[in-house]
C-alpha cells in the first residue's frame, strides 16, 4: 500500500482559511442543489422515505479506503469532502455544523442557495475543543414542528455507523429527539445514478488511467516476470501497480498525481486460489505461470474521487476447457455490454449474458457470477444499480456501470492441483450514452489473441509423447509481445513473429476442426458424371436420304456420315467419330481412315449411351480406298468441320447445363431511373468475327445489365451472385475498370466465366510515325499530354460517380444481407509476380488479392486462404515465390512466382495485419502429395503439429533432437516411395531439412537447388583435380560468362522450370 493516500476529495486543511487553496464551483453547486431539491420533492415517498428533513453527517478523515454516501454527497454538491461536518437540509433552511475554517469556506454558498431553491444557509460554528452539543440542540429546535404542525420525518443514512465523538453525540441526540427517522440511501443512490457532463469527464479520465495502467504496466510487468521466470508474489505486484497508478506520468498518462487515487488495492490471483468478489485481496503466494495456469488481474483508479475499474484474465498455455470457457465468457461479457442502452431494464443486461452462456455452454451456467456488475461513480458500488436478474429499473443515458462477469470454481482436466481449479473474470467501465454505450476502458484489450499466451515447458509433453518435436516451435514463445530488447523496446519483426506464433496455434485448431468435419462426411468428393443426352441422327429408316452412289456421304442437316458397308449405306452420328485422316500411297491410291469412340479405350469420355448398351458390339475403325484424291480430301474436310461444330455446340450446352439458375433481372421502372455508365468494353468478349462494339452498363432493381447495339450481346449480373466488386481507377495503367467476381458461373457469349469486367481505355493508342524526336517543350506535345490527363480524370470521375450511386443503392435495407460494396485495390501494398505465364502487378484489397489488368484475372478471397508459404526465401536470391494453400485441400495450390525480394517485408507485414499465417522455406514444395497425405490421415497431421512442419525456425532448433523431424509432413526426394503421379516430372520440387543440406552436399539431387555460382566453383575444383589447370584466364572468363548467361536465361532443371522474368 502507498504510504500517502489522496483521501476523498482532498478535505480542506489549515491553509484553506483564506479560501485560496479550495474554492467551491458555485455554478455546479447551484445546479446540483436544485437537482437535489427537485428530486427530493418529486420522489419524496418513493426514494426518500417520506422525509421532511435530510440530515447528513460526515465522519473524520481516514487513511482507509471507504465509500460513504455522506462523503459522496459532499463531493457531489460542494466539490470536496468536509470531514466532521453535519448538514441538515430543510424546506426553508440549510444548516451546517462545522469548524470555523470550514464555515469560512462555505460562506460563499449562501447567496447561491437563496437564489436557486429559496433557502437560507445557517452556519453553526463549533469551537476547536467544543463537542458541538449546543449547536446540535439549536439545529433540532429549528427543525422541530410548531404547535400547529405535525412532527417532521428526519431522513438520515442508517447504514453508516457513527465515527468520532461529534457523530456519536449527533446520532444519540437525533434518536433521542422523538422525531421519526427514515433511511434516505435509495434517494441519494438515484440522485447520483445519472451523471452530468463533468462527472462523465472525470470517469473517462479515471478509466483511461486504469486501462493504461493495465496495458502499459501490468501486462508488461507480468510478461517480464514470466519471460525471465522470476518468483514474484501477488502482494509485490499489487504494491508496484499501486505506485504506478499514483504516479500517472510513469505509465504515459498526463494527469496530476494529486487528483488520482486507487479504488482498491490491485488484485492479482493465480495458482488455483481465486476470489471474484471486489473485496478480494492479493496474497503472499508467488505468481503461478506454468502450463494451463490462469492469472486474474483487477485494478481500479479514481480521478477527482470518481471511480473506474477493469479486470482481465490471462491464459498461459491454456487447454481446451479453459479456452472454451474464456471464449464463452468473452461473448457473454460483450452481450451484457451491448444490452446497456437507454430504455432497457437493468435485468436485461444480466439476462443477455446468461442467454449466451446457456446457448454456448449450458454446463457453465451454475458457475456464472450472480450479477453482471454494479453502477459506479463516486462510490465503487452504487446501491440500487446492481446488474442482476431482479433489478427492474430502467437504464438512462448518463449512467455508468462496472460490467463485471466471471466464471468461478471451474475444473480443468489437469493433474496439477494449482491449475486444476480455475476462475475467469472480465470487467470494464461502461458509460450509457444517448445512442448506446461507450466502453471507457477499451484501451485494455480482452480479445483471445491478446490474453492467451503459449509458453510450453518440456516436462508437460509427457502426456503427449507422440507429438513431433518440430511442432514445438511455439516453445517458449508468447502469443504476443513478450520478448524485448535491452532498451525495453520491441522490434516490428519480433511483434510479427509473436503474432504469427499465435496465428499458427489458431490455424492448427481451426484446421483440426475442419478436417474432423470433412472426415465424418461420406463420398469420394468427385462430382457425379453428367448423363449425356442421346445423340440421334435418324429416328427411323424412312428418314435416311435416298441412296445415290455407293460412296461416303456427309449429311450436314442431320449431323451424320453415311458409310457404304456390305452394299448398304450405314449412318453414324458425327459425334461418334474420334478422328478422321487420309493418305496416299505410291500407286496413286487414296485411303480414308475413320476411328470411332469406343468404350474402354484410353482418353474416351464416358457416354451414357455406352453405359446403356454394355453388351453391344462396336465398330472401332473403318478404312476406304479411292482413286479420287479430290473427293477424299473434300470428305475429310466436311467431316472435320461438322464434327468441330457439333462438339463446340455440345460443349457449350454442357457448360450451360452446369450453370446455377439465376433469378430474372427486374428492370428499374417508375421507382428510380437506372444508373448508367456508357461506352464500356467487356471482358471476356462476346466472341465472333464481327467488329467489337462498346456497350452500356445499367444498375437495375436486382442486378446489372450490359448490352451493346446488337440484340444478342447482352449480359445480366445479379447482385445476389456477386461475391466481390472492385473499382480500379487508372493510375499507371491504361484502363479504368469495374470488376465483378461471382459466386456462380455465367455465360458471356459462349464462354463460361466467374469474372466479368467492364473497362474504358483512358489513353488512345497513338503511334508517332514521323520519325523525329519531339521536344519536351513542344506546345503540341504539352497540349496532348494535358488532354490525356483531362480524359483520364474525367473517366475516373465518371466511374467514381457510378460506384458511389451503386454503393448507395446497395446500402438500402433489402440488400443488407448481401454485404456488397465496391472495393478498391491498395496500390501501395502491391508487388510484381508471375501468377500464370506473364509478369503482373498484384494488388491486395481489404478482402482479396487481385490482378485485374492482364488475363486470366487473379481474384483470391482472403477468407479462402488456409496458409501462405513463401518459398526460395534467403540464400541471396533476388526473387522468391508465394504458394497459397486454400482451406479446400482439393483445390490446387495457387503459385505466384518470381516476386522481387525487395517486396518480402511488405508482403509479410500485409499477411500479418490480415491475420494470415505464413511460413518461409528455402526451396519449393511439391504440394499435391503434401495435401494428399493430409487428407488421407488428418489425425496424424494434427498430432504431429499441423502446419508447424513448415516452420523453418522450428526445424533449425529441433533437428538435432529427434529423428522424426525429417518424417511425416516434410516430403523429400529421398523418400523410397511416393503416391504422387508427378514424382517423375522434371518440375518436381525439393524439400530438405537443414541436417540433410549439411550432411548431403554430395547428393546429386540436392544440386538442383544450388546456384550457378556454386556449380561453377565445383566445376573448377573438379577440373583442377583432373589436371586441367592449364586453362587460360580468357577461357575461364568465357566459361563464366556462358554460365552467367544460362543463369539469366533460367535453368531448365527441375528446381526452377517455371518462367523467370527480369
Amino acid at each position: 500500500m502507498a504510504e500517502k493516500r489522496n483521501v476523498n476529495g482532498a478535505p480542506p486543511a489549515g491553509n484553506a482559511s483564506g479560501g485560496n487553496a479550495y474554492t467551491i464551483d458555485l455554478n455546479t453547486f447551484s445546479r446540483r442543489l436544485q437537482a437535489m431539491y427537485t428530486h427530493w420533492r418529486q420522489h419524496k415517498d418513493e426514494y426518500w422515505g417520506s422525509s421532511d428533513v435530510l440530515a447528513v453527517a460526515t465522519p473524520p478523515p481516514s487513511e482507509d479506503l471507504r465509500y460513504l454516501k455522506s462523503s459522496a454527497l459532499n463531493i457531489w454538491l460542494l466539490g470536496y469532502e468536509f470531514p466532521e461536518t453535519i448538514m441538515v437540509f430543510a424546506d426553508k433552511h440549510i444548516h451546517f455544523l462545522c469548524s470555523q475554517k470550514k464555515a469560512s469556506l462555505l460562506e460563499v454558498v449562501k447567496k447561491s442557495a437563496k437564489e436557486t431553491v429559496g433557502v437560507d444557509v445557517v452556519m453553526h460554528v463549533k469551537a476547536k475543543n467544543d463537542n458541538g452539543s449546543n449547536q446540535m440542540d439549536s439545529i433540532l429546535r429549528a427543525i422541530r414542528p410548531k404547535s400547529d404542525h405535525a412532527a417532521p420525518t428526519v431522513g438520515y443514512i442508517s447504514r453508516e455507523a457513527p465515527e468520532g465523538k461529534l457523530l456519536e453525540i449527533w446520532t444519540d441526540k437525533l434518536k433521542g429527539s422523538g422525531l421519526t427517522l427514515s433511511d434516505i440511501s435509495n434517494g441519494l443512490s438515484d440522485l447520483f445514478a445519472v451523471k452530468d457532463k463533468n462527472e462523465i469527464t472525470c470517469i473517462k479520465k479515471a478509466a483511461y488511467l486504469t486501462a493504461c495502467a493495465m496495458k502499459n504496466f501490468v501486462v508488461p510487468k507480468v510478461e517480464k516476470v514470466i519471460d525471465e521466470e522470476k518468483k514474484v508474489t501477488h502482494a509485490s505486484l499489487m504494491d508496484d501497480t499501486e505506485k504506478a497508478i499514483l504516479d500517472p506520468v510513469k505509465i504515459g498518462v498526463k494527469l496530476r498525481a494529486e487528483n488520482v487515487d486507487i479504488c482498491y488495492p490491485p488484485i492479482f490471483q493465480s495458482g488455483g486460489n481465486f476470489d471474484l468478489r471486489p473485496s478480494a485481496s492479493s496474497n503472499d503466494d508467488y505468481l503461478y505461470y506454468d502450463s494451463s495456469s490462469v492469472i486474474i488481474c483487477a485494478i481500479g483508479s479514481r480521478y477527482n474521487s470518481y471511480c473506474s475499474n477493469v479486470a482481465r484474465t490471462y491464459l498461459i498455455d491454456s487447454n481446451a476447457v479453459q479456452s472454451k470457457a474464456y471464449e464463452v465468457l468473452l461473448k457473454a461479457h460483450e452481450a451484457a455490454i451491448l444490452a446497456l442502452k437507454p430504455g432497457n431494464r437493468i435485468s436485461s443486461v444480466y439476462e443477455a449474458a446468461v442467454a449466451v452462456v446457456e446457448r454456448e455452454a449450458p454446463e457453465l451456467v451454475p458457475n456464472l457470477t450472480k450479477s453482471a456488475g454494479t453502477g459506479i461513480g463516486l462510490e465503487f458500488r452504487e446501491s440500487g444499480l446492481s446488474l442482476n436478474a431482479k433489478n427492474e429499473r430502467v437504464l438512462k443515458a448518463g449512467m455508468v456501470f462496472n460490467v463485471s462477469l466471471g466464471f468461478q470454481n471451474l475444473q480443468a482436466k489437469t493433474s496439477n492441483p494449482k491449475s486444476e481449479n480455475f476462475s475467469l473474470l472480465l470487467a470494464d467501465t461502461v458509460i450509457v450514452t444517448d445512442d448506446g454505450r461507450d466502453v471507457a476502458t477499451s484501451a485494455s484489450s480482452k480479445s483471445v489473441k491478446d490474453v492467451a499466451y503459449s509458453f510450453n515447458e518440456d516436462e508437460e509433453e509427457e502426456e503427449q509423447p507422440k507429438v513431433k518435436p518440430a511442432s514445438m516451435a511455439k516453445d517458449a514463445i508468447f502469443s504476443k509481445a513478450t520478448l524485448r530488447s535491452d532498451n525495453g523496446e520491441i522490434s516490428k519483426e519480433e511483434l510479427r513473429k509473436q503474432h504469427q506464433a499465435e496465428l499458427a496455434r489458431q490455424k492448427n485448431e481451426e484446421t483440426a476442426r475442419r478436417l474432423a468435419g470433412v472426415e465424418s462426411g461420406s463420398g469420394d468428393g468427385r462430382a457425379s458424371v453428367r448423363a449425356a443426352s442421346d445423340l440421334i441422327a435418324y429416328k427411323s429408316v424412312n428418314e435416311l436420304p435416298p441412296p445415290r452412289e455407293m460412296m461416303i456421304q456427309v449429311d450436314q442437316k442431320n449431323e451424320a456420315i453415311l458409310l457404304p458397308i456390305y452394299g448398304s449405306m450405314v449412318p453414324f452420328h458425327v459425334a461418334t467419330v474420334k478422328t478422321v485422316s487420309s493418305q496416299q500411297d505410291t500407286n496413286r491410291n487414296c485411303y480414308i481412315r475413320i476411328i470411332f469412340n469406343v468404350p474402354g479405350t484410353p482418353f474416351t469420355p464416358h457416354d451414357a449411351n455406352s453405359l446403356k448398351n454394355q453388351g453391344a458390339i462396336y465398330l472401332k475403325e473403318v478404312s476406304f480406298r479411292s482413286k479420287d484424291p479430290r473427293h477424299i480430301s473434300e470428305v475429310v474436310q466436311l467431316i472435320k468441320t461438322l464434327r468441330r461444330n457439333v462438339m463446340a455446340r455440345e460443349s457449350e450446352r454442357a457448360e450451360r447445363a452446369t450453370l446455377v439458375t439465376q433469378e430474372k433481372l427486374v428492370l428499374a421502372g417508375n421507382k428510380f431511373k437506372p444508373i448508367r455508365l456508357h461506352d464500356l468494353w467487356i471482358r471476356p468478349t462476346f466472341g465472333g468475327r464481327a467488329r467489337k462494339l462498346t456497350g452500356t452498363l445499367e444498375a437495375h432493381m436486382n442486378g446489372f445489365r450490359y448490352s451493346t447495339s446488337r440484340a444478342d450481346e447482352r449480359v445480366d449480373v445479379m447482385y445476389g451472385n456477386i461475391k466481390h466488386a472492385f473499382f480500379q481507377p487508372a493510375e499507371k495503367e491504361m484502363i479504368t475498370l469495374l470488376h465483378f467476381h461471382l459466386h456462380n458461373h455465367i455465360m458471356v457469349g459462349n464462354k463460361k466465366t466467374k469474372d466479368v469486367q467492364f473497362y474504358v481505355e483512358v489513353m488512345e493508342m497513338v503511334q508517332n510515325i514521323g520519325g523525329g524526336k519531339r521536344s519536351a517543350y513542344d506546345p503540341d506535345e504539352i497540349e496532348e499530354e494535358q488532354r490525356e490527363r483531362d480524359r483520364k480524370n474525367k473517366i475516373n470521375m465518371d466511374f467514381q460517380h457510378f460506384v458511389n450511386r451503386v454503393n448507395d443503392l446497395w446500402g438500402q435495407p433489402q440488400f443488407k444481407g448481401l454485404d456488397l460494396e465496391f472495393d478498391q485495390p491498395l496500390r501501395e501494398l502491391g508487388f510484381h509476380g508471375v501468377p500464370y505465364k506473364a509478369s503482373a502487378f498484384i494488388v491486395p484489397t481489404s478482402s482479396c488479392l487481385v490482378e485485374l489488368i492482364e488475363t486470366p484475372f487473379l481474384v483470391i478471397s482472403l477468407s479462402d486462404i488456409e496458409i501462405v508459404n513463401l518459398e526460395r526465401v534467403g540464400l541471396a536470391q533476388k526473387n522468391f515465390d508465394m504458394a497459397i494453400v486454400f482451406k479446400d485441400f482439393k483445390r490446387d495450390v495457387m503459385r505466384i512466382d518470381s516476386i522481387p525480394s525487395s517486396s518480402l517485408d511488405g508482403i509479410k507485414e500485409w499477411l500479418d495485419t490480415t491475420d494470415i499465417k505464413y511460413y518461409e522455406s528455402r526451396l519449393n514444395l511439391n504440394w499435391r502429395p503434401i495435401l494428399k497425405t493430409i487428407m488421407d490421415d488428418p489425425q496424424q497431421f494434427i498430432e504431429e503439429g499441423g502446419w508447424e512442419f513448415l516452420n523453418l525456425e522450428a526445424t533449425d532448433s529441433d533437428s538435432d533432437n529427434s529423428a522424426e523431424s525429417d518424417q511425416g509432413y516434410e516430403p523429400s526426394d529421398v523418400e523410397p516411395e511416393s503416391d504422387s503421379e508427378d514424382d517423375d516430372s522434371d518440375s518436381e520440387s525439393l524439400v530438405e531439412s537443414e541436417d540433410e543440406e549439411e550432411d548431403s552436399e554430395a547428393d546429386s539431387e540436392e544440386e538442383k537447388g544450388k546456384t550457378w555460382e556454386e556449380l561453377e566453383r565445383e566445376a573448377s575444383n573438379a577440373d583442377r583435380e583432373k589436371g586441367n589447370e592449364s586453362d587460360s584466364e580468357d577461357e575461364r572468363r568465357r566459361r563464366k560468362m556462358k554460365a552467367t548467361g544460362k543463369a539469366r536465361a533460367g535453368p531448365s532443371s527441375a528446381a526452377s522450370k517455371r518462367m523467370k522474368f527480369r
